[in-house]
């Protein structure tokens, strides 16, 4: 009997079954026999679900029953991962518990904690802009909960970034340095610094550490958070790349970390708000003492599709020197400093570097999306289609639209879990050879798998690992953040879900041609105005408090 079919004689459906056994691994059938609400750790499965798979497993299953009440803080706290928080205050987790039927919350985040998957911090309360420092007491330190991957990784953060601040010696490079910009000065002087600006403002950076480089004693790297970023710099790399990237076990890691350092030298890391507490945690165990660690991302836009707001919140502590950069002329930028300042401007746009489409729904707006890939964007501008990216806002909004573009851009029988040679692909979870958000091309297409073209590797992907692969002709908003492509089509089907720092996003993923696809009438204008996303929950500004 297969583990899968064994899972299913255990009460769960086929689907599940198999996500369970891809999630948990080989021994999931014992995992879940001795504990049916580790079920759970399972992304999409909900509490109700795991009840009643506890009841089929065990049909006395009490819900005061100590591991249901643990497995059920590991889920609140993955939930609001996937929100993006690393981590809770212990006040929301036990209210949540409340509303789990769980008499006893304490002892449910107790037996958690003694199981090590979750930790247990004090977390300093920010201090109002304002405050009354005659008051006798300050406000009491907050006990916070996070998965402890998330509370590790930020704490790696913090302490290797303090780290780094502390070993760099400020780099001479001669007479020369006076003539290039304050961000290169910051760079040679401090540890670590952030250049705060729209997409693009690094440029001047780059330009000034590359021709100050021979005169320096230490190399200078460039590195972003995928390979069709890095494409934009001569000699720049992936972090994908840059740490090494390697699988075992059935996890992603890094071969550079602090066993196996990078060079010292100045690393310039672009597109960094896309940087999430893991990625950001293996970035400076990777640099060794002495190392320049730069920053250059736009704070305003889109935190990364992964838990944590390193760039944000790095620039909140101000503990880290910051560079602010203006914004290129231009319709594009024009239009994004405009939204960035909370309206939505009509711009001369006479080279048609912005064009707005007005559509009357979902359906018509993937209509005219067809219409600009297949004909006038590749006509007008001469832009070729492989050098346009789709966007739209979260991920459920994709699905309609990927389908439709395929149809009129490459129809075929999907030889391979819907694939065939020339669809465009986006890596939902990552490969060795290929970071997640990354975009290729597939060339070839077989039943046995893919092969797929990504700006820095060709990539052969078996059918069994489809499932870490999504069409990629329409990609989210979130999952661009970081990357920048010739031309973009922002689509918004509704007013829903939109805020200022996810149009913000949209519309600076442009290079050189922005079109606007909108059926959300006035409430895209109202969504620069007046939405703000929540902030996300994370304790790295309270480690340099």
């Amino acid at each position: 009997m297969s583990e899968t079919t064994s899972l299913t004689a255990l009460g769960l459906p086929g689907d599940l079954a198999a996500r369970a056994r891809a999630h948990l691994g080989e021994d999931a059938e014992a995992l879940l026999r001795g504990d049916p609400w580790e079920l759970l750790r399972v992304p999409g499965v909900t509490p109700a679900q795991a009840d009643r798979f506890a009841l089929s497993v065990l049909p006395s299953a009490d819900p005061q029953d100590a591991r249901r009440g643990r497995a059920l803080v590991g889920f609140l706290l993955a939930e609001a991962a996937r929100r993006g928080d690393t981590a809770l205050p212990g006040e929301a987790v036990v209210r949540a518990l409340g509303g789990l039927r769980i008499a006893d919350a304490n002892a449910a985040v107790n037996a958690a904690l003694d199981e090590a998957r979750v930790m247990l911090f004090e977390v300093e309360p920010e201090l109002p802009d304002v405050f009354d420092e005659s008051a006798e007491e300050l406000p009491e330190a907050e006990q916070w909960l996070a998965l402890a991957r998330y509370g590790l990784a930020e704490e790696t953060v913090a302490e290797g970034v303090q780290r780094l601040a502390a070993t760099a010696p400020p780099i001479e490079a001669g007479d020369g340095a006076a003539e290039h910009g304050e961000a290169a000065r910051q760079a040679l002087f401090h540890g670590v610094s952030i250049v705060a600006g729209p997409p693009g403002s690094e440029d001047g950076l780059i330009a000034d550490l590359r021709a100050l480089e021979p005169s320096l004693d230490v190399p200078v790297t460039v590195a972003a958070v995928t390979a069709t970023a890095a494409a934009r710099h001569e000699g720049a790399v992936s972090l994908h790349r840059l740490l090494e990237a390697r699988e075992g076990l059935g996890v992603l890691g890094y071969a550079r970390g602090e066993q196996w350092p990078l060079e010292p030298g100045v690393l310039v890391v672009t597109g960094a708000e896309a940087l999430d507490v893991e990625l950001a945690a293996a970035l400076v165990e990777a640099c060794p003492d002495g190392t320049h660690l730069v920053l250059a991302g736009d704070p305003d836009g889109l935190a990364s599709y992964r838990p944590g707001r390193v760039l944000a919140d790095l620039v909140a502590t101000q503990e880290v020197p910051v560079t602010p950069e203006p914004p290129d002329g231009g319709p594009l930028a024009e239009l994004a400093e405009g939204v960035r300042a909370g309206g939505l401007r009509r711009v001369e746009a006479p080279g048609k570097e912005v064009v707005v489409v007005a559509a009357a729904d979902g359906r018509e707006a993937a209509h005219r999306v067809g219409q600009l890939l297949a004909d006038s964007i590749p006509r007008a501008l001469g832009i070729d289609v492989r050098d346009v990216q789709v966007l739209t806002p979260g991920a459920a909004g994709t699905a309609a639209l990927n389908a439709a573009l395929k149809a009129r851009l490459n129809p075929g029988p999907g030889v391979c879990g819907g694939f065939d040679a020339g669809d465009r692909v986006v890596v939902a979870v990552p490969f060795a050879e290929a970071a997640a958000g990354e975009t290729g091309t597939v060339t070839e297409a077989s039943p046995e798998g893919l092969t797929v073209e990504f700006p820095d590797a060709v990539v052969r992907v078996p059918a069994a690992s489809l499932p870490r692969l999504r069409a990629g002709w329409a990609i989210p908003v979130q999952q661009a953040a970081g990357t920048r492509w010739p031309a973009v089509v922002a689509v918004f089907p509704s007013a829903e879900g939109l805020t200022r720092p996810l149009v913000l996003t949209a519309f600076t993923r442009a290079l050189r041609h922005l079109s606007v696809v909108t059926a959300a009438g006035p409430g895209l204008a109202a969504s620069v105005t007046e939405f703000a996303p929540v902030k996300r929950q994370t304790r790295l500004m309270s480690l340099f408090m």
